[in-house]
């Protein structure tokens, strides 16, 4: 009888203990903030930690190269006295990780999740951008407090060891981190404090953070909003004297299931609406026609539209847009450095009400031949303001501007897409582009060596296909005793060569000639090109059959920048010969003589290496430069240079047949 009273008495304690629970303001589903760690306490500045909490072994089975689970939490805690804008911190990671998921963050460079991050990256905050001060919020953790639980995988650090990050500390500029301390095996901990020598122009009360410079700017401005979508503007801004996009392409993540229902001034790459149709938005959206939707990928690409179509009224009627994807720089035509377009963009719940707004992460924007970019998350900056559209002298504010800064990098084992070749009037041969300067195929070892040095070749050469010289250089290499590997060396591989040859020095002055050669199937129009001479600029003087300009980069003037003139700004794409069954392919080429004095550099030596540029460009993409100069040997031009030309072309004319 006991018992059973014990039995009663357990279920009450039970049902009370339940029902308790269910009148509580809130869930235990609900996200709430960790306490932060004791050492947090002595911290007054911004404290970050780094713990390590769980991991397994994964599959396959590799001594060498073994994976493991790793699950961590990076915490980010505001213990200044002000408000914390576009957190950003860096985590070192060093074990060759795969981040899969994290949670309250996106990764600051704009790559999407997974990703490899096992050099280090860089956190920015989403949703939670800014942390807030305990004097605010009464110490309210959700505000002043930030945790992102990471998920991936890294490699070689089996049980007991603990796979840590060389270092974490707070990305964010005016504040100094010291060397992180160690909690035990498997946390480490930080506090950052602000440098008192940092100078900002950013006050306590200024709402917002002020606009960035970089390369290349993405505004993404929110012009009108209703309670279910908005309509955004996305100005690209290019700022870079020898930046360029062509045929660019932009994409970017939507984080809360946001759609693209139409748009002005660019389209995307896919007109898809399926992911709507069969997802979330199909269930909410019940009487919306998604056959008018244009694009419900969770990761768009976004294309520039043709010219033809600027005064549609549909499609067009945008100012800056429709130029069919090229983003001059700056130098070139301020009034082409930009590019519009607009969208509308329909929200899901619980973002139905017109104040609620949360522009896409992860910006992305390339070309096809031109520099990489990498962006930044957006951050949230003063509203913009445009002429007021009914002409009056008044400017419209939009409702909210988010700015993208995107710089010109170069990627870790990245190729160029453009190579350089040097000659000289005092060396008949020609040092050709680098051996696979712009890659190799992988299968390319069986029918030539991507790790032999190019072989020098005759001028005439250059005017051919790579693989159309092999006649030809073998000959010239008979002709002056020249070692060729077998086989021979792998070609460039470069849609585009330049060749830079010296073609007089003399006591007053020198010149130089530049050949652009177009080997791709895509034709450049408005073209440049840029060259980098740290010693012969300041005696430049004309350039002939080009519009060159001295250009002052950084404050140095070592450039000269070069286009085609008005009618010959056209580099034509790669053609047939006349005679196709017989004569190899013809590239597009453009060719000047650019002229230097002495005068204003006296001392300068010009066979010896300061009459060759030590950078070239091409649309903003730095070339692949020679290894080694053509040198002054005493090979002169004489009677040898008409015999072996004539034995040369006789030979590649016998092979050919």
């Amino acid at each position: 009888m006991a018992l059973n009273q014990s039995y009663d008495l357990f279920f009450i304690f039970i049902f009370n203990l339940s029902l308790l629970f269910s009148l509580l303001p809130f869930s235990f589903s609900q996200t709430v903030a960790d306490a932060p760690s004791p050492a947090a306490d002595t911290c007054n500045g911004i404290f970050l930690s780094y713990a390590y909490t769980s991991g397994t072994k994964l599959k396959p089975t590799d001594p060498k190269h073994q994976p493991y689970r790793f699950e961590s939490v990076l915490t980010v805690l505001n213990n200044g006295d002000e408000k914390l804008k576009s957190w950003r911190a860096f985590v070192g990671f060093k074990n060759d990780e795969y981040l899969v998921s994290a949670s309250n963050a996106v990764l600051a460079d704009g790559t999407s999740l997974p990703a490899n991050v096992g050099n280090g990256t860089i956190f920015a905050g989403y949703p939670m951008t800014d942390l807030k001060t305990a004097i605010e919020t009464a110490g309210d953790l959700n505000q002043i407090q930030v945790q992102v639980k990471l998920l991936g995988t890294q490699f070689g650090v089996a049980a007991p060891g603990v796979p840590l990050p060389e270092t974490i500390h707070l990305a964010n500029d005016g504040f100094l981190c010291p060397k992180p301390s160690l909690q035990g095996k498997s946390e480490m901990q930080v506090c950052c404090t602000k440098d008192p020598k940092f100078k900002t122009n950013v006050t306590v009360e200024d709402e917002f953070l002020p606009r960035q410079s970089g390369d290349l700017t993405i505004m993404y401005d929110v012009t009108r909003t209703y309670d279910s979508n908005y309509w955004a503007q996305v100005t690209i801004s290019n700022h870079n004297p020898l930046g360029r996009l062509d045929n660019w392409k932009l994409s970017f993540d939507w984080m809360r299931d946001e759609f693209i229902y139409t748009m002005k001034g660019a389209y995307p790459y896919v007109v898809d609406s399926s992911d709507c149709i069969f997802g979330p938005q199909g269930q909410h959206y019940r009487d919306l026609d998604f056959g008018n939707v244009l694009n419900c990928e969770r990761r768009p690409t976004i294309i520039d539209l043709p010219l033809t179509k600027a005064n549609d009224t549909t499609m067009g009627m945008i100012p800056k847009c429709c130029r069919n994807g090229t983003i001059l720089p700056p130098t070139m035509d301020p009034s082409k450095s930009s590019s519009v377009f607009q969208m509308q963009v329909f929200k899901m719940p619980p973002d139905l009400n017109r104040s609620e707004l949360s522009p896409p992460q992860n910006w992305k924007i390339n070309g096809t031949l031109n520099p990489n970019y990498k962006c930044g998350p957006p951050v949230r900056v003063s509203p913009s303001q445009f002429p007021d559209p009914s002409g009056l002298p008044s400017n419209t504010t939009v409702v909210a501007s988010w700015q993208v800064v995107c710089n010109i990098t170069r990627p870790k084992n990245a190729s160029p897409k453009c190579c350089v070749s040097f000659s000289a009037y005092f060396n008949e041969s020609v040092v050709p582009c680098p051996t696979c300067a712009c890659g190799c195929l992988r299968n390319s070892a069986n029918t030539c060596r991507a790790n032999a040095t190019a072989v020098l070749v005759p001028p005439e050469a250059l005017l051919v296909p790579f693989e159309n010289r092999t006649a030809i250089t073998r000959a010239w290499a008979d002709l002056k005793h020249f070692t060729v590997p077998n086989p021979m060396p792998c070609g460039d591989n470069c849609g585009v060569s330049i060749n830079w040859h010296l073609y007089s020095d003399f006591s007053r002055g020198w010149s130089a000639r530049i050949t652009i050669f177009n080997w791709d199937e895509t034709a450049f129009p408005d073209w440049f090109a840029a060259v980098q001479l740290s010693k012969a600029t300041p005696g430049f003087q004309k350039m002939y059959s080009f519009n060159g300009t001295a250009l002052e980069l950084n404050g140095v003037n070592n450039t000269i920048f070069m286009q085609g003139l008005p009618g010959l700004n056209y580099i034509v794409a790669e053609t047939d010969a006349a005679n196709p069954q017989k004569d190899p392919r013809v590239p597009g080429k453009q060719q000047t003589v650019i002229s230097f004095t002495k005068k204003t550099t006296p001392s300068i030596n010009i066979a010896a290496g300061d009459g060759f540029p030590s950078k070239v460009f091409f649309n903003g993409e730095e070339c692949a430069l020679p290894s080694m100069l053509p040198t002054n040997s005493g090979n002169r031009k004489g009677s040898t240079t008409v015999i072996s030309i004539l034995i040369a072309v006789l030979v590649f004319m016998l092979v050919q047949q």
